[in-house]
């Protein structure tokens, strides 16, 4: 399948993938901001924004798409789900990603007996079973978790909320899935395979990507750089936008 993508700027390709239920003008300040050192490539994955959906949601699909449409070697940027998709991609192709970023993304989305830096199993259910009867009422509910903690948690709503339907509704189906990945996905085991240059953005606020899963990153790979956003809940790259830029830029210009 083909996957919609906005390009921004000019120099070495930067993909940038989105978290759940979003699309990938969640970036536009960050690419913006980064125009004149490299080329962004803002994506909508499947079932979100202008990409069509697959039959059937799966981090493999998903990678399937992005194999296809990014065939040269690519930065890559991924956000909570996103970085799930993106460490999926490293790990099969790390001659595709030539460096992995993720922001506000933990290896395992769900508290697990042996993994409590995540969100309660029981938010993800109730997460789903409010999809069918009031799927824009969770969506709102899901942003405001993303921002809870974090000073300017209203703005930050107002722009995701914003940002939410500027390519279209997001698929029913997909965002179902989604969610089961987000439910299901446990990457820990595979963390010390990742073979490429890797930079990991959280905020010590997040309740969606605790800090703890951060942490637990850096332990597995202690050639990674870490940066945490003091303050920041899971947008680090609306409500610390410098600083995250910052990191991001002085990352990827040394590769």
């Amino acid at each position: 399948m083909s996957l919609y993508f906005d390009t921004v700027g000019r120099g070495e390709d930067v993909v940038w993938l989105h978290g759940w239920a979003m699309n990938g003008t969640v970036w536009r300040q960050t690419a913006a901001a980064l125009a004149d050192d490299f080329c962004h490539q803002l994506v909508d994955l499947p079932g979100h924004g202008r990409s069509a959906p697959l039959a059937g949601l799966t981090l493999e699909g998903m990678v399937d798409a992005l194999e296809a449409t990014f065939p040269n070697p690519v930065h890559v940027v991924g956000w909570s789900l996103g970085g799930a998709v993106a460490t999926s991609w490293a790990l099969r192709r790390p001659d595709q990603v030539r460096s992995l970023t993720l922001v506000a993304s933990s290896p395992c989305f769900a508290q697990r007996d042996d993994w409590q830096p995540a969100m309660p199993m029981r938010t993800l259910q109730q997460f789903a079973a409010s999809l069918g009867d009031d799927w824009q009422g969770t969506l709102r509910r899901f942003i405001n978790l993303q921002t809870l903690g974090s000073p300017s948690a209203r703005e930050q709503s107002k722009t995701l909320l914003a940002e939410l339907l500027l390519h279209g509704e997001p698929d029913q189906a997909a965002l179902r899935e989604g969610l089961d990945i987000l439910r299901d996905t446990d990457l820990r085991t595979r963390i010390a395979e990742l073979d490429v240059p890797l930079l990991l953005q959280f905020g010590d606020k997040d309740t969606l990507s605790p800090l703890g899963a951060g942490d637990w990153l850096a332990q597995q790979r202690p050639d990674a750089q870490y940066v945490v956003h003091k303050g920041a809940a899971h947008v680090p790259f609306l409500s610390h936008a410098d600083d995250f830029i910052a990191a991001q830029r002085a990352f990827l210009s040394a590769i």
